[in-house]
């Protein structure tokens, strides 16, 4: 592991504010009409309620401020909605799909 690569873990927290690293591209596949993540020789196809949340991870809302906007759009307690968007996200991130 001499190539000087960071290779500690990213901590999705609330405060935390994701982003997709530039490799990552959220696309949406209209001969299949759905979204998929594209990543270097991979691909994930995300849940309506997944997109949702990733088209929010811009690099500047944190997690906290997405689960607010998602609470009021789905009318939904925040706290619910917070734990959920942070195993997601985790999710993703230990797969290199969401930097934070």
């Amino acid at each position: 592991m001499g190539d000087g690569a960071d290779r500690r873990r990213v901590i999705i927290e609330r405060g935390s504010v994701p982003n997709l690293p530039r490799y990552v591209k959220l696309r949406h596949d209209k001969g299949r009409d759905r979204w998929v993540l594209l990543a270097p020789e991979r691909i994930l196809t995300p849940n309506a309620v997944a997109v949702d949340v990733v088209r929010r991870c811009d690099g500047k809302r944190s997690v906290e401020a997405i689960a607010c906007e998602l609470a009021e759009e789905y009318d939904a307690a925040v706290e619910d909605i917070i734990a959920d968007i942070i195993e997601m996200l985790q999710d993703l991130a230990d797969k290199g799909y969401i930097r934070a």
